[in-house]
């Protein structure tokens, strides 16, 4: 099986130098490329042709938001896993739409860091648990849901389920996160099925999307 060819987009050297002595004692992972810029990133996506970029948001020239477009609009079998300090609703939502489908913080270890990239790598979503809690939080602590949701009177723990069904985790992740059972998921997943008028899951996450869940 090939190696997984990675590129690092940060514009500080130390960040770059910590993550490829990291990754080149790890079995399956090719640093094949490091830029500082998301300029650099457009170009070297092209030239380099990675299978995963660990992108940064917060950089000169071309912000990771920015490149992170353009690179999946030219190379569309490039994924982007985003790695920043940044754990704020509003810039997992712009990278998501951007076209990222991982968002990892530096605060993660090298564990994660690592199953990340293979899960990425998969075309799989990942993110880490404090981004999945941030991707909730709209829904708890005294959040009102649009019209159309209360028309459907969906519970918070539905959306909740609904959130997290639509980061494609399996019904066991989704339990863990949530502190319940799978049988548990399960029993609200067929019930936002009946609620929603969905046939499976890709018409729950149809709704998530039209109803901007994930903004």
């Amino acid at each position: 099986m090939d190696n997984i060819k990675v590129l690092l987009v940060d514009d500080h050297q130390i960040i770059r130098d910590g993550i490829r002595a990291l990754l080149s004692y790890t079995e399956g992972i090719e640093v094949v490329g490091e830029c500082s810029n998301g300029l650099e990133a457009v170009d070297s996506a092209n030239s380099e042709e990675p299978d995963v970029i660990l992108m940064d948001i917060n950089m000169p020239k071309i912000n990771g938001i920015d490149a992170t477009k353009r690179i999946v609009a030219d190379n569309p079998e490039c994924k982007i896993l985003v790695l920043t300090v940044h754990d704020e609703l509003a810039y997992i939502s712009k990278m998501l739409h951007a076209g990222a489908i991982g968002y990892v913080l530096k605060t993660a270890n090298k564990n994660e860091l690592i199953t990340a990239i293979k899960s990425v790598s998969k075309g799989e979503k990942y993110f880490s648990p404090e981004v999945t809690e941030t991707m909730l939080s709209r829904f708890i602590d005294g959040h009102k849901p649009n019209s159309d949701v209360e028309e459907k009177e969906l519970t918070i723990r539905e959306i909740e389920v609904l959130v997290l069904i639509s980061t494609e985790l399996t019904n066991a992740e989704i339990g863990d996160k949530l502190c319940i059972s799978t049988r548990t998921v399960d029993a609200h997943r067929r019930s936002l099925l009946s609620k929603l008028g969905a046939r499976n899951t890709a018409g729950l996450v149809a709704y998530a999307i039209k109803n901007k869940f994930l903004d």
